[in-house]
Order: structure tokens, then C-alpha cells, then sequence
């Protein structure tokens, strides 16, 4: 069937250059015939070698109608970047006017996802049928997909204006906004602005976010225009508050502005019209005086104008006090410990800090604590709003803990409290983000839709790849406008990656998996992607080190995809990658697509090799040593346990010198797991041969860092399993690092150095503080004597802290009373003496020899460990040599 469809094409393809068929020939039937033709070839698998065919005959016969429209149809179902086959197809009817094939070619493309090639041609083709409605709809169905396109966008905007659909009108006149302002054309800019004025003027946010952007891409003189008409928008309303807020931006711009000079001063004429000192305060703050700079005035007029009698004002010494009286150039003030306190205007201005009746330490200074705390408990998008409308509208979630806790919550309240206030931050519109700091939370005027929130955090981010996440939760809202002013502009941070890259890096890739991701998702946005994976991966210079700065699991996931998809080495880079992106995925397609032998190659190397892959070795050991093509390697195992003790004393040592700490203690856990936890030492100490067992044993006793205690315990296995094994060279060292300690000193040494951090280091520093309050102190007694304690506190909590890293807790419960060990109590009869003696074996914190207590590493007690009831043994002391008898064993109840 596959042969004949081939050969049917071709003598199709001979027939049509032969006969020399007009366009004229053509209808919509002979295309649906060709698609019959591309349903067979697809099922019959050979739609490459159908593309090949027409391709070829294409670069002798050029406008072969069967052949653009067959080698075309089937780019597009690969989803190929070269659409020039339909292109020049479409075009050879549209020149000929046969509008009704071109509407059927158009039609087609856009089967597969919307082109703005095929839209506007669409277009063009109701245009000349005179249907006014199709057109303005694909031209809605453009305008989405096209986000450059200004003038249809307006053109959208004004059709449903004559409709009276004012919300339809006024989302498009703000997209032909947003990209009239992305061409430059300020003329258009300010007819759109004037009409959005005109029919949303509270959007103040819009207008402002907008006004942003006209300063930063055309000019700030132009912004200052702009905003010039949002004010007389503003105060034609009555809204004073934002006219001001209008007017300092426009003087933020030109400071020299006289007319919003002018303007600032009457609005706050109108605001605080009955404020008993008004004229007097705009007098002294040189308001409408030109030489004095209008930003330190406005300042200063604003800190004057919040003295009057009621307000509230805040003193570091004093707290929260209520101004009683304004008197000329006098004001007195009730504070709690201070009634009645009098002062200038200029002193107060200076040493006081304004309130609203509504702040935080105001309700804190006027409210019963119960009441307040009742409220907040109950109200916590209230106390929200208080504690960082509170701070200049600006606030983290560590000042509002620091002011609630513990004046107003316990740290036990707060804990549950925080957890709910950061779910209102998340979700609540009235709540958003500074666009500076991601942390910072404001208060809004106006509720914030879930999408400017998300786009205002996606602003405030820093790390490329928290902006990924941003976009994704923004893209995963239900009903968004993908091409809305806000996903445009987050779109437009990763595609200018796209558009200027000259060397492919991590940043370069993520945007394009991203959006190949996003077009997934909506197939809107693949219409402006003019990239291949191949294209961008050709460029990379390292994979590896690409790959491992992708930090983000699911690009990650897509990156190895398009690799198996689209790159023909795809083995191979995987083999490179696996060491570091150590996945069974990976492992899975390689095995099932055959590659089974340069995994077995792949595990030989790292594992010779494993001072640079150890993580790999780690994971192969872990997780594929039972799996057959890990067999296949054939690596012996006590190779496998000597790489991984290896392994192990690297780690310790990296994490001594500081080096990778966080990986190579990943590193150290996990082999410390197998090796100890899991009893694989123990299970082959069982099993093997006397030789073997002396090289594990040398080698792990060389490993220093390595517990004493995990060291005695192989030793007793090995001597458990046989009693006459001798220990050379090395083996004999008693280990200095280490420390076993009973869980009753361990907590007790905590409890000392939590004592010394909490109080003693605490007082010691009031006492450094007071003695630098008497000043001269090459002849103070009192500093020297506080920074000897200093110095004392410091080599105590060091000395702590590394004894207490150190050690490693002891379970009663696996003590060994075959041998002397930790936790045991042993009787011995001295021989030379001719009498019993009985010493408890713990360690050094413990040790307390006037009670019989001894350490298991003082000279006796490392002489007795190990030992079995029944051995002699000798131990010299001062020149004197003592015959001992181990007589009994016994377990220490601790």
C-alpha cells in the first residue's frame, strides 16, 4: 500500500508539470483529495518519506501546487518552523484571487494552531466577502496571538465602543496601549490614554504602572504629560489624596515644575483645610517659595502639618503621647510618664515621630492589652493592615512579628498565626508586594486582581528561576488572558533571551523549554516561537555544567525529553549526563532502547574513577547493584565496600577543609547509611576471608573522622566471628577523635552551653557596655576584667560545641557483655596484688575514678576493652607492671 500511495503521488506530481494545470483547475475538492492522501501516508508510517518525494520535486518545479500544499501539511503536523511551502502556496491564490481556496488553506493551517500568516490572510479573505463580523473575529483570534500588533488591537477596541460594550472596548484600547508604548509612537499613545481617561479614570494603578513605562522606553517629559491629564482627571473628581500623589510624581520627574508647585500647595490647601496652623505651616516649610528645593519642603510641610491638638506623636525615650495643646510656636504633649510635657514646634518636628490614631503602637499604647490581643487573634487581615499601613505602607514579615511578639501574641500564638497571615498575604487582593523586594508587603487602595499580584511578585524577584515559578502559577489560573499587558511583559523576560542570545547558556535553554511549556499549554504563544531545540543545543558549550544550573526539576525532565527527541546522539550525552543527573528514568530508556553496554562501561568508569563521581557510585551502589546490567560490570564486592570507605574518608576530609560542605555531608550520610546503618559491613565481615577483613578493617581505621565507637563495634563483629584474629600495624591505634557519652551528659552538657549562650554571654556583654560607659580605658579595671570573662565564655562555648559534635549518644540497649565495652561494668582480680578490683567503663564526661568510673580511653581502660572473661592481661603504670584476670562482665544500668 505504501509503494502504490508513492507512486500514485509521483505520477500525480508528473502529471500536473506535464499538463501544465491552471490555477483555474483548482477548487477546494482537489485539496480534500490531497488530504485523504496525507490520512493514508500518515497511517501508513511514511509521511518522511511522502515530504521527501515532494521536496525533491520542488527544487525543479518551484510552484508545484500538489507539492507545496502535501510537503507543507506535513511540516506543520511535525510542527516545523519552515512554513515557507504553505506561504508561497496560499500567496500563489491570493494573487490570483481565488479566495475561496485560500480560506480553505488558511483554514487548514490553522487546524494545527493559530499563524499569524494564516490569520491575517483569513482576514483579508472575509474582508473581500464584506463580513465585517468574521473579520473583527479573527482579527480578536490575531491580536492574541500577535503581540506587536497596535493598530488592530485599537481598531478592536473601537468596534466595541460603537457596540456600547464598554469593559470589551476598554481591554483593548489598554492592549494597543501597552504596544503603541513598545513602538514608540507617543501620538497614539496619547489618543488611547485620553479615551482610557475617559472611561476608567480610577484605574489609578493602571495609569501609574503604565506612566512607568512611558518614562523608562520614550521619555520622562512625556510621562510628565501623561500624568498631567490623570490629574485633572483626579481633581475634576474630587480625589485630593491622589491628586497629590499625582503631582509628586510629576515633581519627581522636574523638580522645577512651577504649575505642579502651584497645584501641590492648593490641594493641600483643600486637605487640611480645617487645621488650625495651615497657613502658618505652608509659610514656615517654604512651600511656595521657588528656591526652596520642593521635596525637602513638601517634607517638611507634611511632618508640621501632623502637629495639631488629637494627633499622636512617638518619643524613643517617652513612647506614644497625645498632643493637648498647640499654642504658636509651643505644643504640649501627654505622654503615659510625662503629662503635660511642653516644646517648640522645631524641637518637635525634630524629636518626634508622628502617629495615626490607627497605628500600631498608638493601639498598643491606648487599648487593653486582652482587647487588642482578642482582635488581632480574630481580625488578622485587620492586624495586618494596621502593622504595615503602620510603617510607611512597607513591611516584611519580620517587623510585624517583631511588633506583635511578645507585646501583643506569645511566640506559641505566633507560630499558628503566621502560618494563617501568610496564606492572607498569598491570596487576599487587597494585599501586595513591593516591585523592589519580594518580601516587602503593602497595603492596597484598590483590591489587586490574582494576576497583578503575581505579576507585581514576578517584578520584585531576583533569581531567574523563581520568576519561572512566578510565570507558571500566573499561567495556571483559571481563565487568564495570555495575551494580557501583564503575562506579555512576564513573557517578554524570557523571550529577550531568545531574541539576543550569543552564547547558549542556562538562562537561554530554561526560556525556551519554558515556553515551549507554556505553549503547551496555550497554543497561542507557539505562533511566536521561531526557535529549535537543535538550533539552541548546537550552541551549548558545556551540557553537564548547563544541565546541573538548571534549577528547576521539571525544565530539567523537558531537557532530557527533547534530547531522546530530537538529538540523533541522544545516548551518549545521556552517558555524560548520567554522573550528574543521576536518574532511573534515564537508565530505563537507555536499557529499553539498547544501550544496556555503555551503562555497563559508564558504572566501570565511575567506580574507577571515584574521587569525581562519588555521588554517581553512592547512587549506583544504592539503587541498580542487584539490578543484571550492574552485575554485567562485574565489579568485585569488596572493590565495591573499599570505593565506598574511600568515599567515605574524602567526604570527612572535604568537610574538614570546607569544601562543597553541603554536598559532600549528603555524600557522607548516605554511605555512612550503607556501610553501618543498613549492616552491610556486618553482613560481609561475615563472609569474608581473614585477608579481606584486614584490609577493610586497616582501611576504615585510617578513616579518623569515622566515630571510635562504630570502630569498636566492627572490632568486637570481627572478634565475635573469630576469637583468635590478630590486629597489625594500624589496626592497633586507639582513636583520639570521637566521643561516647550516655544521653544523661550529653542533655547535660547541652543545658550548660544553652546556659552560658542565654545568660552568661548576655551579662558578660552589659558588663563590657557599662565598663566602655566609664570611658579611658587604658586604666579601666572593670573592661579588662569584663573582656577576660569574654575571652573565658568564648574558649568554654567553642570547647563545647566541638565536644558536643563530637559526640555520639550510647544505647543501653546494645550493650555487649561478651566483651569489655561502653555501658559495662568489669571485675578483675589483681594478680599482683592478690585482689579484686570493679571499674565501670564509660567515657570521658562520665569518668570519675574516686567513684571506680574510668574512661574507655584512659591507658586502663583502653587496656581492658575487648577483653573476654577469662583473658589475662598486664598494664604498667610507673614503672610497674600489674598481672590482671578478667572474672566478670556485666551490663551498667544507666
Amino acid at each position: 500500500m505504501s509503494e502504490n500511495l508513492l507512486k500514485n503521488v509521483q505520477e500525480m506530481l508528473n502529471e500536473e508539470k506535464w499538463t501544465r494545470a491552471t490555477l483555474s483547475n483548482y477548487s477546494t475538492n482537489q485539496f480534500k483529495d490531497l488530504d485523504t492522501v496525507l490520512k493514508n501516508a500518515r497511517e501508513g508510517r511514511i509521511y518522511d518519506e511522502l515530504k521527501k518525494l515532494c521536496d525533491e520535486h520542488l527544487v525543479h518545479t518551484k510552484n508545484s501546487i500538489i507539492a507545496l500544499y502535501i510537503s507543507g501539511m506535513i511540516a506543520l503536523s511535525r510542527q516545523l518552523i519552515d512554513d515557507s511551502a504553505l506561504v508561497t502556496l496560499v500567496t500563489i491564490f491570493v494573487d490570483n484571487h481565488k479566495w475561496n481556496i485560500v480560506k480553505y488553506l488558511c483554514e487548514r493551517i490553522l487546524d494545527y494552531g493559530e499563524s499569524k500568516f494564516a490569520l491575517r490572510t483569513l482576514a483579508d479573505c472575509y474582508r473581500n466577502e464584506n463580513e465585517e463580523d468574521a473579520v473583527y473575529g479573527v482579527w480578536e483570534r490575531l491580536v492574541k496571538v500577535d503581540f506587536e500588533e497596535a493598530d488592530l488591537a485599537k481598531s478592536l477596541g473601537e468596534y466595541y465602543e460603537k457596540k456600547v460594550q464598554v469593559e470589551a472596548a476598554v481591554d483593548y484600547f489598554k492592549k494597543s496601549l501597552h504596544r503603541y508604548i513598545n513602538k514608540g509612537t507617543f501620538t497614539n499613545v496619547r489618543e488611547i490614554w485620553l479615551k482610557l481617561l475617559e472611561y476608567c479614570p480610577e484605574d489609578i494603578d493602571f495609569f501609574l504602572h503604565v506612566q512607568k513605562k512611558i518614562a523608562k522606553t520614550v521619555s520622562e517629559e512625556k510621562a510628565v504629560l501623561l500624568l498631567g491629564d490623570v490629574y485633572n482627571s483626579c481633581k475634576q473628581r474630587g480625589d485630593i489624596n491622589t491628586a497629590i500623589t499625582i503631582l509628586k510624581l510629576i515633581l519627581q520627574y522636574d523638580e522645577r515644575d512651577s504649575l505642579a508647585r502651584k497645584e501641590i500647595t492648593e490641594c493641600f490647601r483643600q486637605k487640611y483645610a480645617s487645621h488650625s496652623q495651615l497657613e502658618e505651616y505652608i509659610r514656615i516649610s517654604n512651600l511656595t517659595q521657588s528656591w526652596r528645593n520642593i521635596h525637602e519642603a513638601i517634607q517638611d510641610f507634611e511632618k508640621h502639618i501632623a502637629f495639631d491638638k488629637g494627633n499622636f506623636v512617638h518619643h524613643r525615650t517617652w513612647g506614644v503621647g497625645r498632643i493637648a495643646a498647640v499654642q504658636g510656636d509651643e505644643i504640649t504633649i501627654d505622654f503615659a510618664k510625662k503629662r503635660s510635657h511642653s516644646m517648640s514646634l522645631k524641637m518637635a518636628v525634630n524629636a518626634l515621630q508622628t502617629l495615626a490614631k490607627n497605628h500600631i503602637w498608638v493601639l498598643k499604647a491606648t487599648q487593653k492589652k486582652e482587647k487588642l490581643h482578642d482582635r488581632v487573634k480574630s481580625e488578622p487581615e485587620w492586624a495586618l493592615r494596621t502593622v504595615i499601613r503602620s510603617f510607611n505602607n512597607s513591611c516584611d514579615i519580620k517587623r510585624i512579628k517583631a511588633e506583635l511578639v511578645p507585646s501583643v501574641l506569645s511566640p506559641g500564638e505566633w507560630t499558628a498565626w503566621s502560618s494563617k497571615i501568610r496564606d492572607i498575604l498569598k491570596s487576599d487582593p487587597s494585599f501586595g508586594v513591593s516591585p523592589e523586594n519580594i518580601d516587602i508587603f503593602t497595603v492596597r487602595e484598590r483590591p489587586i486582581s490574582i494576576e497583578e499580584k503575581l505579576y507585581n511578585e514576578f517584578k520584585a524577584e531576583r533569581n531567574f528561576f523563581d520568576r519561572v515559578l512566578t510565570i507558571r502559577n500566573y499561567a495556571a489560573q483559571k481563565d487568564v488572558e495570555v495575551d494580557s499587558e501583564y503575562f506579555t511583559e512576564m513573557l517578554g523576560y524570557f523571550t529577550a533571551y531568545l531574541r539576543s542570545y550569543s552564547q547558549v547558556n542556562e538562562q537561554v535553554m530554561a526560556s525556551y523549554l519554558l515556553l515551549k511549556e507554556l505553549a503547551g499549554k496555550y497554543p497561542l504563544l507557539g505562533a511566536g516561537l521561531q526557535l529549535n531545540f537543535l538550533d539552541i543545543f548546537d550552541g551549548i558549550e558545556d551540557v553537564p555544567a548547563l544541565f546541573l544550573n538548571l534549577k528547576d526539576t521539571r525544565l530539567k525532565e523537558e531537557f532530557l525529553r527533547h534530547l531522546q527527541l530530537f538529538v540523533p546522539s541522544w545516548p551518549d550525552i545521556y552517558i555524560k549526563l548520567l554522573p550528574y543527573a543521576i536518574s532511573n528514568s534515564i537508565i530505563v530508556n537507555l536499557i529499553r532502547e539498547g544501550y544496556e553496554d555503555k551503562l555497563v562501561s559508564l558504572v566501570q568508569y565511575c567506580f574507577e574513577n571515584y574521587r569525581e563521581y562519588r555521588e554517581a557510585v553512592v547512587w549506583f551502589y544504592k539503587n541498580t547493584k542487584h539490578e543484571a546490567w550492574f552485575e554485567k560490570a562485574a565489579i568485585p564486592p569488596e572493590k565495591q565496600l573499599l570505593t565506598l570507605i574511600h568515599i567515605l574518608d574524602i567526604s570527612y576530609r572535604e568537610i574538614e577543609n570546607h569544601r562543597d560542605t553541603s554536598e559532600n555531608r549528603k555524600v557522607n550520610k548516605q554511605v555512612y547509611t550503607i556501610l553501618f546503618k543498613e549492616g552491610t559491613l556486618d553482613a560481609f565481615i561475615d563472609q569474608a576471608d581473614t585477608d579481606t577483613i584486614i584490609r577493610i578493617f586497616t582501611l576504615l581505621d585510617d578513616v579518623k573522622d569515622l566515630d571510635p565507637a562504630d570502630k569498636l563495634k566492627l572490632r568486637s563483629r570481627i572478634l565475635d566471628r573469630d576469637p583468635d584474629f590478630k590486629f597489625f600495624g594500624e589496626a592497633e591505634k586507639k582513636v583520639s577523635r570521637g566521643l561516647m557519652v550516655t544521653a544523661a551528659k550529653y542533655e547535660e552538657k547541652q543545658r550548660y552551653l544553652q546556659h552560658i549562650m542565654d545568660v552568661e554571654v548576655p551579662a558578660n556583654s552589659k558588663e563590657i557596655a557599662f565598663a566602655l560607659s566609664l570611658g579611658d580605658l587604658r586604666e579601666n579595671a572593670e573592661y579588662k576584667a569584663a573582656k577576660e570573662k569574654q575571652e573565658l565564655l568564648n574558649s568554654t562555648v567553642a570547647k563545647l560545641k566541638e565536644e558536643i559534635e563530637r559526640a555520639q549518644l550510647f544505647d543501653p540497649a546494645g550493650v555487649n557483655t561478651s566483651r569489655v565495652s561502653f555501658g559495662t561494668k568489669v571485675t578483675l582480680s589483681n594478680n599482683s596484688a592478690g585482689r579484686k578490683e570493679e571499674y565501670t567503663i564509660l567515657g570521658p564526661w562520665e569518668s570519675a575514678p574516686e567513684n571506680l568510673i574510668i574512661s574507655y580511653l584512659s591507658p586502663l581502660g583502653g587496656a581492658i576493652l575487648n577483653k573476654k572473661v577469662g583473658e589475662d592481661f598486664d598494664f604498667s603504670i610507673n614503672n610497674e607492671k600489674i598481672s590482671y584476670t578478667v572474672e566478670r562482665i556485666e551490663a551498667v544500668v544507666l
